[in-house]
């Protein structure tokens, strides 16, 4: 338990997954991207019924307006009064690699800038998402980002950054480390599917259809690679020896995406699979120093853990959902989102956060961005704090008989937005292993082992409902038959109130 009593209490901001589309037009097709293709050439099928709204529409990217307020609703709701905040990555559109480079980074400027011009204190500390700006060599890239970050990140910082795109910061006042990692390095590619986005006529800004993304890394970037594992490993040495304690920062998390359920390979794993053995088992090795691990990516509201050997739980990863509404790929989108976290400056533990959102329907309407609290962490959930365990003892109630837990669970995964399709059955597996299971294989064999019972209780419960219902109809023919019998005799006070008696039993069976 954290000694709440003596903690120097401080804050923190966790945005991410901004996806800026600087061709989103409120005149747009929400089925084409939100654009407006009135190029020569463009597609002559008519646009959807339905037009963008001001802030944001649930199929597309997010327009500048949504961005804005996402940054000026953390500056009033905790501007001033705030130690640091942690951009993990993906600023692009996900449509932003047929831009030329110079067009993206003046998208990514313009985001710095923004931030920059909100929070007084220069305590911005980004990582690069897999979206974030495309080149031919990586290496020049991470130097014009580099150059755009550098008053946010001091002079080693920034020399490992330039190399391969992370860093490491220690907090002056407190033995607290921000290690932001470079997670391009650990991805696995996925082979690209046929997308609607191809048959467009890209706009003027785009000289091509978009270009598909490599399986392989060249041969400059797998040496990069291999040197962030040897420079991560050497600066958690440290900071263990030095008695620090530390927050690792990514874009992408390990595991699995939990709201994949199509076959393995197909979009749901994320590392490739020596990088997330690899990854775990740097946690595991130095799991007493590190105090949190943050990573977006996945646009949903959702956390893992990881496990000792002896399946003791012993470290937690936060992941924060999204400020864009969509979720490409799955048809799963989400309602805008920021996080602020409550911390103690002294030892880095974390001892709560609030989840703050915007009911983009609702801010499209009253054309005014009116973000809210969405929860309290350990309120919401019924937590003591915020620990490996306690998070554990959680995610162990979604395999109980009280489905509300992870009700409450799903109703915070996509952020308060309102799908047709319910989580049940091996929608809720999935979710469940997603979040204890992060080695892949274990993941798989969990998926085998709870299938049976889990199915086994939905079954159950589908069972009870079906003789709910069924026992519902015969009441009702019984009461029909009743009243069609007596209809036919006399109509006398005695029947009558015969009638009401055999009512009122059948009413009580």
């Amino acid at each position: 338990m954290p000694d709440v009593a003596n903690a120097r209490i401080g804050y923190f901001w966790h945005i991410s997954d901004l996806h800026l589309d600087t061709l989103y037009s409120t005149q747009g097709d929400v089925y084409r991207s939100c654009w407006q293709l009135s190029r020569p050439g463009a597609s002559t099928a008519p646009q959807s019924m339905e037009s963008p709204g001001p802030f944001g529409n649930y199929n597309c990217d997010s327009p500048w307006s949504l961005v804005e307020s996402a940054v000026k609703t953390m500056k009033a709701k905790q501007g001033d009064n705030v130690e640091f905040v942690l951009w993990t990555g993906d600023a692009l559109s996900h449509s932003a690699q047929p831009l030329s480079e110079q067009k993206q980074h003046e998208i990514l400027r313009n985001i710095t800038e923004l931030l920059g011009r909100s929070f007084s204190a220069p305590f911005i500390f980004p990582v690069l998402g897999h979206e974030d700006g495309s080149s031919s060599n990586s290496q020049q890239k991470y130097k014009q980002m580099g150059e755009l970050w550098r008053h946010w990140l001091p002079t080693e910082a920034l020399n490992t950054f330039e190399q391969g795109g992370y860093y490491s910061i220690e907090q002056t006042k407190s033995r607290l480390r921000i290690v932001a990692l470079n997670t391009n390095f650990m991805r696995f590619d996925h082979e690209p599917e046929p997308r609607m986005s191809h048959s467009l006529r890209w706009p003027n800004e785009y000289y091509g259809e978009p270009k598909a993304s490599s399986s392989t890394m060249s041969a400059q970037d797998q040496l990069l690679a291999e040197q962030q594992w040897l420079w991560l490993d050497e600066v958690l040495s440290k900071a263990k020896q030095k008695q620090e304690t530390v927050y690792i920062v990514g874009h992408m998390p390990p595991g699995v995406d939990e709201r994949q359920l199509g076959p393995q390979h197909s979009g749901q794993l994320i590392f490739t699979e020596r990088n997330n053995k690899r990854y775990l088992d740097t946690v595991r090795k130095y799991a007493s120093v590190i105090q949190g691990q943050f990573f977006g990516h996945l646009h949903s509201d959702t956390f893992r853990l990881i496990y000792d050997e002896q399946g003791t739980p012993i470290s937690w990863l936060m992941i924060a959902p999204s400020v864009v509404p969509r979720k490409e790929g799955i048809g799963g989108s989400n309602n805008p989102a920021l996080r602020l976290y409550k911390f103690d400056t002294g030892s880095g533990q974390v001892l709560d956060y609030t989840q703050y959102w915007l009911d983009l329907p609702l801010a499209n309407r009253a054309h005014e961005p009116l973000w809210q609290p969405e929860y309290n962490l350990t309120h919401y959930y019924g937590l003591a704090d915020i620990s490996a365990i306690a998070m554990h003892n959680f995610a162990e109630r979604f395999t109980g008989k009280d489905a509300s837990w992870f009700t409450r669970y799903q109703r915070a995964n996509a952020v308060r937005f309102q799908s047709n399709a319910a989580c049940q059955g091996l929608c809720m597996l999935n979710h469940y292993c997603a979040i204890t299971r992060l080695d892949y294989d274990e993941f798989r064999l969990c998926l085998e082992s709870e299938q049976l019972p889990l199915q086994g209780h939905a079954a159950g419960t589908l069972m009870l409902s079906s003789s709910c219902a069924l026992a519902s109809l015969l009441l009702l023919l019984a009461f029909s038959f009743l009243s069609c019998c007596c209809r036919e005799q006399t109509s006398t006070s005695t029947s009558r109130a015969n009638l009401v008696m055999s009512s009122s039993h059948l009413a009580n069976l």
